[in-house]
């Protein structure tokens, strides 16, 4: 019942949100990452799912089935920091990032302390980003104190990754003044990791990371698995980071679990776009094309669910998009 009331909600939806706009396309640009790792891809998945351009094929004659006149596009800027400071300025309209992150940027507290991004609102929750703290063929160590002295790749400025991980490293001792820092993306981290120019690299993602199959396959590497004692300090750190695992045999060599935090990856828009449009990006986002793009495409994409969509959102403080808010609502999923 509740999946023949989503269908029919999106179609609705659909055909409210585009009647105004099925002559002339509405662009619509999702801030993604970098190509090497798994917020382009998703990225890339939902802006094909929520369009249906002017001139497309309809919905029912095997086209497009997003918000009629939409053109969405992925672009590939530098991951959760960058597209909501894009967001809260307007441009783009909408952008993955990581949850703490955006719950310190919208309330304007930690490193963001005093620049508040009041237009920030979320579409969704997506999937878990696990934190990947890669490590070359053969090597290990016992916590991040290990890492001092050593080379190591913090994600690039601007990234979710780089604000928690420095929290992290600070925790254990470890801080720019005392370690090699880099700051690259995972495709640059991996390369040098494989060239024997870092000692590690931290990247918090989706598995499979491309880039870190390809590591895997090519050059080997390792994971660092966390203490639960290393797991729960990390989380009383950033409570949006939350104990996870990554199974065995992901990546190619790494044939053990490797325990480590996730942080949850969200679908944020600015609050300046219009409750209709959200509405329907929204219910193109639930429709069964979307559904099937998203199984068929990169491996996370079968964690995005309706069922899933609002876990955490209410206690991380940063409200829902009102069109969103409707949606789910209509839906039964939102009381």
């Amino acid at each position: 019942m509740m999946i023949r009331n989503l269908m029919g909600l999106a179609l609705a939806a659909t055909l409210v949100a585009g009647a105004a706009t099925a002559q002339s396309p509405t662009f619509f640009r999702i801030g993604t990452g970098s190509a090497g790792g798994t917020y382009f891809p998703i990225g890339g998945t939902i802006a094909n799912g929520i369009s249906a351009p002017p001139g497309a094929r309809p919905c029912d004659q095997g086209g497009q089935c997003g918000v009629p006149g939409l053109l969405a596009i992925a672009q590939s800027p530098t991951a959760s920091v960058f597209n909501n400071a894009a967001v809260q300025n307007g441009e783009p309209e909408a952008g993955l990032a990581a949850a703490d992150v955006t719950r310190s940027m919208f309330l304007g507290e930690g490193k963001f302390d005093g620049k508040p991004h009041p237009n920030l609102r979320i579409v969704a929750n997506l999937y878990p980003e696990d934190l990947h703290l890669v490590l070359p063929k053969g090597a290990s160590i016992d916590s991040l104190s290990d890492l001092a002295e050593q080379r190591v790749g913090i994600a690039q400025a601007g990234s979710g990754t780089q604000v928690a991980v420095e929290i992290m490293l600070e925790a254990w001792g470890v801080t720019r003044d005392n370690m090699d820092e880099a700051e690259l993306n995972n495709s640059q981290s991996a390369e040098r990791l494989a060239d024997g120019q870092l000692d590690a690299y931290f990247y918090a993602a989706g598995w499979p990371v491309s880039a870190m199959v390809q590591l895997a396959t090519t050059k080997g590497m390792e994971l660092h698995s966390f203490s639960a004692e290393d797991l729960s300090k990390i989380n009383d750190l950033i409570p949006a980071y939350i104990p996870s695992s990554i199974p065995a045999g992901v990546y190619e060599g790494v044939d053990y679990e490797v325990m480590t935090p996730a942080v949850s990856a969200l679908l944020v828009v600015s609050s300046d776009l219009s409750e209709d449009l959200v509405y329907g990006i929204t219910a193109a986002l639930w429709n069964d094309n979307t559904r099937k793009l998203l199984d068929n495409g990169h491996a996370k994409g079968k964690q995005i669910t309706p069922a899933t969509a609002l876990d955490g959102v209410a206690a991380l403080g940063v409200p829902l998009h009102a069109g969103a808010e409707k949606f789910y609502k209509e839906a039964g999923l939102l009381e």
